[in-house]
């Protein structure tokens, strides 16, 4: 199995994320997801075969299950033929979208929560808050939400993201942090039902956003295994950690060696086995397969 871990195309400038390769075109932006897998905010040295693929057909999705109720988002074409002749190479082909530019990129990231999981639970032990909302006393790991809640963080652009009061977003956004709060929410319910008739908990997740003439639309990834925290439906059970389909089986790999001191969450990452790559490509495509109606990749 081919896995692409980098792109390198001749004529236009390269914005290298930690998955994604996002070339401007003028007014247009290609976005290529790779092949690759960061965690602790560390680029792993090896890919996962068709990462990229599903991340970016799992994005189209939901651009079209949420397009009634979401603000206006950026995603125009997956077809090479829509974006500059120098894109148009088989290798790309499945992990392209052709998009609109942001006129500027929202600061925040709009992050949701509707079970208590990860740093959230973390959070909650320790002061029984989430990212300082107050939440009933008694709940158990992983257990849901009387109501989602919105976590918004700032966007780093090195090290780690920065977990901040809806306030602060307030402050410096105004209205829009509102707005942007509210669409998130509604954005996650919805998603939340429709997963949840296919046998998938969406944990929490995260959306970003863009301006173009002064009003929001959805940008990036949405709600991907690299975006959002999945679970199967059919064995979960608040109380204790949850089998993962996204990459949370990769972080608790790293973390064991990171307990054993064999790593230090910084580059160089440590090597993956060929059975945790494996594993976690399978995890990938389940979940599109699933939230897919039952059909894999063509």
């Amino acid at each position: 199995m081919n896995v692409l871990m980098e792109t390198d195309i001749p004529g236009y400038s390269c914005r290298r994320g930690k998955v994604r390769d996002v070339y401007d075109v003028g007014s247009n932006l290609v976005i290529i997801s790779t092949d690759r897998l960061s965690a602790f905010d560390v680029v792993m040295r090896e890919g996962v075969p068709d990462k990229g693929v599903v991340l970016t057909k799992l994005t189209q999705l939901w651009f079209s299950r949420l397009s009634e109720i979401t603000a206006p988002h950026h995603f125009i074409s997956a077809s090479l033929k829509d974006c500059p002749e120098p894109f148009r190479r088989p290798e790309l082909e499945g992990r392209t979208m052709f998009c609109l530019k942001a006129e500027e990129v929202v600061r925040f990231e709009c992050i949701v929560r509707g079970y208590l999981a990860g740093s959230g639970w973390q959070d909650y032990q320790n002061t029984g808050c989430v990212c300082g909302i107050k939440l009933p006393p008694g709940l158990q790991n992983c257990a849901k939400l009387p109501e989602p809640i919105f976590t918004p963080s700032t966007k780093a652009e090195t090290g780690h993201d920065e977990n901040v009061p809806f306030e602060r977003m307030q402050d410096e956004l105004n209205h829009l942090a509102v707005e942007l709060r509210d669409w998130s929410l509604t954005l996650y319910k919805e998603a939340h039902n429709y997963a949840s008739e296919r046998g998938i908990i969406i944990a929490d997740t995260k959306f970003e956003f863009g301006m173009v003439d002064g009003k929001p639309m959805l940008i990036d990834e949405v709600l991907t295994p690299d975006s959002s925290r999945f679970w199967p439906a059919d064995t979960y059970q608040s109380g204790k950690s949850q089998p993962s389909l996204d990459k949370q089986g990769v972080r608790d790999y790293l973390q064991g060696l990171c307990d054993a001191g064999r790593w230090s969450k910084q580059p160089p990452p440590p090597p993956l086995p060929p059975w945790l790559v494996k594993a976690t490509r399978n995890k990938y495509l389940r979940i599109y397969r699933l939230l897919n109606n039952g059909k894999g990749l063509q």
